[in-house]
């Protein structure tokens, strides 16, 4: 018996031609500037100010607690109390426009919606706006009883 002899067919691939863009000689090449926002106010004084405008807007037992080398987080909570959801909302945007103001946006913030307990995170600076009940609950100044508590009192 006589082999058949099988060829394979070869493929050829043609190579096509690529066009090559034009290179500019004295192409500039823009790149963006990211200029860094710094904050217009230091960290206790924003802390202070918060504090000052959560008396203003009648909120109770308005105290600051220094966390300077006591947590890796953050260097002030201030925590105070109000008497309404309405108004622990009213406070935060206050507390959020004088940050916004002196070029401090919050890392985060939580709880606007329901009032109950308000977060505002400015990451040296953490607000926390609670109404009575949660405030009793969480008791953040028992949790940080090391922490040096600066009471803030209004300037009437």
């Amino acid at each position: 018996m006589a082999k058949k002899k099988t060829t394979a067919k070869k493929t050829v691939v043609k190579k096509s031609t690529i066009k090559k863009a034009a290179v500019k000689k004295n192409a500039v090449k823009k790149t963006a500037v990211k200029k860094k926002k710094t904050a217009l106010i230091d960290s206790k004084k924003f802390a202070i100010e918060a504090a000052k405008i959560a008396i203003a807007r009648n909120c109770k037992d308005v105290v600051i607690l220094d966390l300077v080398g006591k947590s890796p987080a953050t260097d002030y909570f201030l925590i105070a109390t109000g008497t309404s959801d309405r108004q622990i909302c009213s406070v935060a945007e206050e507390v959020l426009e004088f940050g916004h103001k002196h070029k401090l946006r919050p890392f985060g913030k939580a709880g606007m919606e329901q009032g109950k307990w308000v977060l505002l995170d400015f990451v040296d600076v953490v607000v926390h706006l609670f109404n009575e009940e949660f405030r009793d609950y969480y008791d953040l100044e028992l949790l940080w009883g090391d922490a040096e508590k600066l009471e803030i009192r209004s300037e009437k």
